[in-house]
């Protein structure tokens, strides 16, 4: 319904097909462990998460419950180099106005995110129905996992919504097999050593 005029513009039109679309990490989201804390109807942060054709779908969206507070935990199936966070909020008052990040955690609860310190603090733009892209500080966010979303006051309303989130940026598989081989070929005997025996059984056939 919402159309973005030429003098009211005030986000970037780099995410059209063609010019950006392909950093997109939808398809790299375990979406089954994706939680929100703090959501008024189950699984609705799953629901936000979604392609980037249904990014305006406004019968999928999250709104919090007791409170305006949101967090939402959201991990991949490999190692992320995170360029930008793009949201898509609310043009009311219920829109988020600040967001924490936190990577590389599965801890952060109410009271944690309160006294973490995050990696990256934004602040979101208010009233907008488009969405808009959040660009990361890619040095902070060259080896991400997973990722948690402090969403910890809004601009007025007593609850909050958020339509779409999605992420940018750079996808490498996890991968495991070699971190093992590495780890047997660099085997060191004297890591090995047993408390009382003396070190020329060290190398002994066993």
């Amino acid at each position: 319904m919402s159309h973005c005029h030429h003098e009211h513009c005030d986000h970037s039109h780099d995410d059209l097909p063609g010019s950006g679309e392909q950093f997109l990490l939808y398809s790299k989201i375990d979406l089954d462990n994706v939680c929100c804390l703090n959501e008024a109807e189950p699984n609705s942060g799953q629901k936000i998460i979604r392609p980037w054709n249904e990014r305006m779908d406004d019968t999928k969206y999250l709104e919090s419950d007791a409170d305006e507070q949101l967090i939402v935990f959201v991990p991949f199936t490999g190692i992320v180099k995170l360029r930008s966070i793009c949201l898509r909020t609310d043009n009311t008052d219920a829109a988020p106005s600040k967001m924490k990040v936190f990577i590389n955690r599965e801890d952060v609860d109410f009271d944690a995110a309160e006294s973490y310190t995050p990696v990256q603090e934004f602040d979101l733009v208010q009233g907008s129905n488009e969405v808009i892209e959040y660009t990361t500080k890619t040095t902070k966010f060259s080896n991400v996992r997973n990722i948690t979303l402090f969403f910890p006051e809004n601009f007025g309303e007593d609850t909050s919504i958020i339509r779409y989130l999605g992420f940018k940026g750079e996808w490498n598989e996890l991968k495991r097999d070699p971190i093992i081989t590495v780890y047997e070929a660099s085997a060191n005997p004297a890591d090995h050593k047993i408390p009382g025996v003396s070190d020329k059984t060290d190398h002994s056939v066993q």
